[in-house]
């Protein structure tokens, strides 16, 4: 995947701006508070519908405005893409994949593939497990759109079944609860199987990163801590089973205690939980590691490799660190921010630097 083209109009602090990437390593940089992030989110935008940095869409529209303007091209394996977005001030948003109105929040994923990372990634390894299923279900969400159609619905049921359990009448409960939970465990199973079949991957490929970024100084370990495997036909009759079984529990507490809403992915360096006991040295390089597996797995999946947004992620990486980093990213087409950057991690290599300056590319 190769972004050739961003174009941002009253994006953030941008009026306009026009970006001619190349096909490898780009780097992005200027003073802080310039718009070098704003670029980052941009494309990440296009490739997936939403903003990592942004609660409500028309956040990133220009102070003063009424919309905002996207628009990217890029060259995959599988063609030509152009992909065009308008957010208005009214937070609705319209988006064109060469030049065909989408209806769908899904179908913007797929037509640019990307993977991202930034200061709050450190959130992946450091806080709390709904941070790391949202990293598996945005990178999931992009290789499979039935993913994230299940993922929607299973919220949509769970969000419903959690209001019954806080019904007073008991036997109104115990008689509605089957028939919601043989729809939750129809779209929890295929959240379930799918990201049994994503940890499998990353576990090995976040390993191996670690293990390069370090020069075998530190075990990495990732494991995804799923109660169900196996098909998704048996992962369904066992959560479905465990509901049932579990009816009391839940109605004592008024919300659904078990299923993917409640899974984690266990991050250990050493033996020891990276969450408690790692520096934040440790914590970044353990994140920028699960990052370069997500990158593999595309590749597997695709065929080619994404599109890599690192967002200020050299900053606390040490220059021997950064240098092993740029070397593995030989052949990924990466947009790199960064107040400035040592010259010597980028000798011998081919990149093309933009200067950004008050939301202007000089």
């Amino acid at each position: 995947m190769i972004l050739k083209n961003l174009y941002v109009k009253n994006f953030r602090n941008y009026s306009y701006g026009h970006f001619e990437f190349g096909g490898g390593m780009n780097v992005i940089t200027g003073r802080n508070a310039q718009g070098k992030t704003n670029c980052a989110e941009a494309a990440f935008v296009l490739a997936t519908g939403f903003s990592p940095r942004a609660a409500k869409d028309k956040m990133m529209i220009k102070y003063g405005e009424r919309c905002a303007e996207l628009e990217a091209q890029a060259l995959s394996a599988y063609g030509n893409v152009d992909v065009m977005m308008t957010i208005n001030s009214s937070d609705k948003k319209k988006v064109t994949v060469n030049g065909v109105e989408i209806k769908r929040a899904v179908d913007i994923m797929g037509n640019i593939y990307a993977v991202f990372f930034n200061p709050d990634e450190l959130k992946l390894v450091k806080e709390s497990p709904e941070d790391r299923r949202r990293f598996m279900d945005v990178s999931i969400s992009q290789q499979k759109r039935s993913y994230y159609l299940s993922l929607l619905r299973y919220r949509k049921i769970l969000a419903q079944r959690n209001n019954l359990l806080k019904d007073e009448d008991k036997d109104t409960v115990l008689d509605t609860l089957p028939v919601w939970d043989e729809q939750l465990s129809f779209y929890a199973c295929d959240i379930m199987f799918e990201r049994n079949a994503f940890a499998e991957k990353l576990s090995p490929l976040s390993s191996a990163a670690h293990a390069y970024l370090t020069d075998g100084a530190e075990e990495l370990s990732v494991e995804y801590s799923c109660k169900y495997h196996g098909s998704r036909e048996e992962i369904q009759t066992a959560y479905y089973e465990h509901l049932r079984e579990n009816y009391e529990r839940d109605i004592a507490v008024g919300f659904t205690l078990s299923g993917p809403h409640r899974d984690d992915l266990k991050i250990t360096i050493g033996g020891k939980d990276v969450k408690h006991f790692a520096s934040q040295g440790q914590q970044r390089t353990a994140a920028i590691s699960m990052k370069l597996a997500e990158l593999e797995i595309f590749k597997e999946r695709f065929g080619e490799y994404p599109l890599l947004i690192l967002d200020d992620a050299l900053s606390e990486l040490g220059v021997t660190r950064q240098a092993k980093l740029l070397q593995k990213l030989d052949g990924v087409q990466t947009l790199v921010t960064c107040t400035d950057v040592d010259e010597s991690v980028l000798y011998g290599r081919e990149y093309k630097k933009f200067v950004i300056d008050g939301g202007k590319i000089v």
